[in-house]
Formats: C-alpha cells, sequence, structure tokens
C-alpha cells in the first residue's frame, strides 16, 4: 500500500513531521496507488493505479461530485499497454503520460512520452499524440514534467547516459527539439528516473533508485543532489514527486512492503498547513 506524503521545505529548523488521513476509498484501494495529478479546474483527480508489487500500471481518473470522488475509472484517452506518470500543465489543457500502447497499429518500441490536449478544460480530451524524437529514443522514456521556463524534463535508459537511467531535458529551439543530459550532478552511474520542478524552477524532488533526493539550481545550473531524510525514505520505494504550486510541499507515495494490504493514503507536513493538495469538497 502507499503512504501519500507532503514535505514543507523551510529555511528554519523545521518542526517535528505529522501525519493525518489524505484520501480513503475509493482512491486508495488494496492495491498501489501513485503520481497524482490534479485537475483544479475540472474536478478530477489523474493517478496511476497498479498491482501491490507496483506492476501493471494504469492511468485512473475520477471526478469531484456532491463532495465526494467518483470511483476510478479509465480516462477517455486510455490505451491498450501500461500507462503511468500523468502531468497536467497549470493551464489544464495538456497532460503528458508514458504509455507502451500501440501507434497506428504498430507496437510501440517500450515505454514513450504521450500528450493529449484539449482547447479548454471542460471540454473532452482528444486524441493522444506520440512526441518526436529526440525526446523519444529506442530505449524507455518516464515522467515528463513540463517546468515553467518551456524545458520538459524526462528521464530515459538511452545510450550515452552517465548510468542506466538518467534525467534529460528538451526544448523547441527553431520549431524542432534539442535534447541535454542533466550531468553528473543530478545522474549517477545508478538510475535516476523522475524529476519534479517547482515552478520557480530552483528546486527539483529526484526520484533515484528508489529514494527522493532534493537538487537546487541557482543561475540555470543544477547542484549536487542531497538524499532526503529518513523521515522521507524508508527500506522501502518512495516514487511519484509532485511539488505543490508554491513549491514548499510535495506529494509521494510509498510503498509500505511487508506484504502489508489496504490502507489510507496519508499527508505528512511539517509546521503550518498550506491547505494543499486540493481535496473534492
Amino acid at each position: 500500500m502507499i503512504l501519500l506524503a507532503a514535505l514543507l521545505l523551510a529555511e528554519a529548523r523545521p518542526p517535528a513531521w505529522s501525519t493525518t488521513p489524505c484520501a480513503r476509498a475509493p482512491i486508495a484501494s488494496a492495491d498501489f496507488e501513485s503520481h497524482p495529478a490534479f485537475d483544479r479546474a475540472g474536478g478530477r483527480l489523474y493517478f496511476v493505479r497498479s498491482s501491490p508489487e507496483f506492476r501493471g500500471w494504469k492511468i485512473l481518473e475520477a471526478t469531484c461530485h456532491a463532495g465526494r470522488w467518483s470511483e476510478p475509472k479509465p480516462p477517455s484517452f486510455a490505451g491498450v499497454g501500461v500507462e503511468a506518470d500523468p502531468f497536467l500543465t497549470d493551464d489544464g489543457k495538456t497532460l503528458f503520460f508514458i504509455s507502451s500502447r500501440k501507434e497506428d497499429g504498430v507496437e510501440g518500441r517500450g515505454l514513450d512520452l504521450w500528450r493529449v490536449d484539449r482547447p479548454r478544460p471542460s471540454a473532452p480530451w482528444g486524441k493522444p499524440q506520440r512526441l518526436p524524437e529526440p525526446l523519444n529514443s529506442a530505449g524507455n522514456e518516464w515522467f515528463p514534467r513540463l517546468a515553467s521556463d518551456g524545458w520538459l524534463y524526462f528521464g530515459s535508459d538511452r545510450p550515452g547516459g552517465h548510468g542506466q537511467t538518467d534525467i534529460y531535458r528538451g526544448r523547441q529551439v527553431g520549431g524542432r527539439w534539442q535534447v541535454e543530459n542533466l550531468g553528473a550532478e543530478v545522474n549517477s552511474a545508478s538510475d535516476e528516473y523522475e524529476a519534479d520542478i517547482s515552478r520557480d524552477g530552483r528546486r527539483m524532488i529526484l526520484m533515484a533508485d528508489g529514494d527522493l533526493f532534493l537538487v537546487k539550481s541557482s543561475h540555470g545550473r543544477w547542484h549536487e543532489r542531497v538524499k532526503l531524510s529518513p523521515e522521507i525514505n524508508s527500506a522501502q520505494m518512495e516514487v511519484g514527486a509532485l511539488f505543490s504550486p508554491n513549491g514548499t510541499s510535495f506529494l509521494f507515495a510509498r510503498d509500505l512492503g511487508r506484504g502489508r494490504g489496504s490502507g489510507e493514503f496519508l499527508l505528512a507536513r511539517k509546521g503550518k498547513n498550506e491547505n494543499w493538495p486540493p481535496r473534492c469538497g
């Protein structure tokens, strides 16, 4: 089962951690829930549900109605195959995700980056589109996250990195995508899968080998990563970080392990509650 938590990044000595229930059925279940994306304008929550062993990922959608979340169901853009890592842009018009679905009847090459658009938050989603190369590669891509400065961050196990899976970013220059590796300050000889960027571009929460790290930026450069405290990182896996709008808190999911079954999501915080994440009702 999963522990959903929020971290308050304070400049002064932080107060002790506290945890309170954050979500119950039908969002929480005996399966593995992770990677939330909030559609505040549409009153919807997108998230990933997989087996208790974190396999067979599927994106689900729940709608807030009369103060309660609806039973989660596949969204209109769902495809056949593994799908995960939803990310909704601030204007609510674009949702990025990863998928192993077929394209035009051709079997996918693995996990690729996709996007789906709509003209306005209240409109239906259109037809999903696979992002072009060099964003996608012959390898697997993970966790697309669009930063406020226009860089699209993602993980990839393509050749030429520092390790097995690295964090990359890409942006359009002259109508063409250019991709770069984030370098040794962020990447190592092991696996770096996920990078969520605060809206001010000054902080990154990095998931590497099942643990979470904080990376800070100054003058456009990411500095050496720092592993977060034992209150955040456990002997199990932490995954799917999501910064709050002001960048002082973030959500993540934790595998409680040890064969534990159904439980509830929790919100962990330090100090003052910033009234986030959004709750139904």
